[in-house]
């Protein structure tokens, strides 16, 4: 059997991170930051890490929820959700590892996690990056069909940066169509 067989057949679990997963989770947040560094120029900090405020706001801050993937007692990936307090929520940050990325297990992920909390969601990703406008684009017309869309909007506070794409999108009514239901 085949690595991406195996993939495929492995129970993906996603939960909400628990303070004793926050090590895992900083870990993952670092392998992401690497990834964006390609396409926004992100340097790492003089101690070989990353900003990491939204680990910190996705653990403490009201209204975030963080949450881990684990694929065969692998973690695989994690998600931070802002505005679960809110009627629109925020995909703040989604990571896949590379090992398991074309696999299905980002599109499964991303199901649970927008089926856990039915509204409204923005999610904001960069041109820059191929497989993420490609991604996200799949995931907003699988969740609210044709209705969503799609805006530019520049970076708080980096006028030097190109502006991040946002898709906005309700995934109340689709929720029964993309195979999962609210928790």
């Amino acid at each position: 059997m085949s690595d991406t067989e195996n993939t495929e057949r492995a129970e993906l679990v996603v939960r909400e991170a628990r303070t004793e997963d926050r090590p895992v989770v900083e870990r993952l947040w670092l392998m992401f930051r690497h990834d964006l560094s390609e396409f926004r120029g992100i340097l790492p900090c003089p101690d070989g890490t990353f900003r990491s405020e939204r680990v910190e706001d996705a653990f403490a801050a009201p209204g975030w929820a963080p949450y881990l993937f684990v694929l065969g007692g692998h973690p695989v990936g994690f998600a931070f959700v802002r505005g679960t307090d809110a009627p629109l929520r925020v995909l703040n940050s989604f990571f896949v590892a590379r090992g398991v990325r074309r696999s299905g297990v980002g599109s499964r992920a991303v199901r649970e996690v927008l089926a856990r909390h039915p509204g409204r969601w923005e999610i904001a990703f960069q041109y820059e990056n191929p497989g993420a406008v490609a991604f996200w684009r799949r995931v907003a017309a699988e969740a609210a069909g044709d209705a969503w869309t799609e805006e530019t909007r520049p970076v708080p506070g980096r006028p030097e940066l190109p502006p991040d794409v946002w898709i906005s999108f309700d995934a109340r009514a689709r929720t029964e169509v993309m195979g999962t239901s609210p928790a």
